[in-house]
């Protein structure tokens, strides 16, 4: 009996049965599989479908050893709540993941010594890179002792312009002034998180440049700082309505802070947004989809920072780092509350 090519029965396809069937050399097939050498498209494809027909897995080790790649890639974050990394790694997997990367996820929970022992980890493993995130916009000092291994900064920069980092460009303080504008808000306030954060800071600065642009000012004049918190929202708004009840737009600094505003209007029977329009920031489902009304808020497009997080590691792995850092649009998500 005649055992047909890829039948359970013929056994583990080996990589001269691949070439055998795509009538190449054993060299050809493997330069095929691992992308390498001058072949032609035809021929390249030819192999791959020998592949798809046997069944043939590839010596992953064997391949390791002929390529001097691991084929993995650690992935380090400071958030332990995974608010702000998990659709990052999200958008790294999936540019990663087409390339049967996989990815080596380490929390050092922004704790240094952790952070060393999770490096020396990824540095043992021998993997062909490292990406590194956080929870916040905060530029942060470059991992050390890894040299020359190519490392990424998605989210939180590295303080390095020698290094490669891709950030949201935090001009989402400009589309949220002007939706409002748009909508003939003209006595806007501004609520956000603590004057420390990089975030806070930059977010208040882009609005009040927007504001500027049309020739106005803030409601209250001042940004109002404070916390990443739903009470520290609620609070902001009584304060606004106590000392500038001509407010007709509130634009705050994240989705929790919006919530928390529109909890004390509405208990101030406040109309949103007939009396007064919010807009939030970070387009955080959770936050912006159980407030009342849904909220206008923008969106930091976390994956799409992840993806190209993502290639420009594989950039820097093929060709060489591109240094400097790369910014990703906000874009704005328009809901009831505006």
């Amino acid at each position: 009996m005649t055992v047909a090519p890829g039948s359970p029965s013929a056994g583990r396809a080996k990589l001269a049965d691949v070439a055998a069937l795509a009538g190449v050399s054993v060299g050809t097939a493997s330069k095929a599989l691992n992308g390498g050498g001058r072949m032609r498209p035809e021929t390249r494809q030819r192999v791959l479908d020998a592949v798809e027909r046997l069944g043939f897995r590839p010596n992953q080790q064997a391949q390791n050893l002929h390529t001097g790649r691991s084929w993995t890639v650690g992935l380090m974050t400071t958030d332990g709540i995974g608010r702000f990394s998990t659709p990052v790694l999200l958008g790294a997997e999936d540019a990663l993941g087409a390339g049967k990367i996989s990815v080596l996820l380490c929390d050092t929970r922004g704790d240094t010594i952790r952070e060393q022992h999770h490096l020396q980890n990824l540095v043992d493993r021998r993997v062909d890179g490292i990406i590194v995130t956080g929870r916040r916009t905060d530029a942060r000092p470059p991992l050390k002792g890894i040299e020359p291994m190519p490392t990424v900064y998605a989210l939180s920069p590295s303080t390095d312009p020698a290094d490669t980092s891709v950030v949201s460009d935090d001009r989402g303080a400009h589309l949220a002034i002007e939706h409002l504008l748009s909508t003939g808000r003209t006595r806007i306030a501004h609520v956000t998180g603590p004057e420390h954060h990089a975030a806070a800071r930059d977010r208040a600065r882009h609005a009040v440049d927007a504001l500027e642009r049309s020739s106005l000012e803030l409601a209250t004049g001042r940004v109002h700082f404070g916390e990443w918190s739903e009470a520290w929202g609620r609070r902001a708004a009584d304060a606004i309505l106590r000392t500038a009840r001509d407010t007709d737009a509130i634009f705050c600094g994240n989705d929790q802070i919006a919530r928390g505003v529109a909890d004390t209007l509405r208990e101030r029977g406040r109309d949103v947004p007939g009396d007064i329009a919010i807009v939030g920031y970070d387009n955080w489902d959770t936050m912006a989809l159980a407030c009342r009304p849904p909220l206008t808020t923008i969106d930091m497009d976390l994956m799409e920072i992840g993806r190209i997080a993502a290639l420009k590691l594989l950039e820097a792995i093929d060709d060489g780092p591109a240094p400097g850092v790369h910014t990703v649009p906000c874009r704005l998500v328009v809901r009831e509350s505006s």
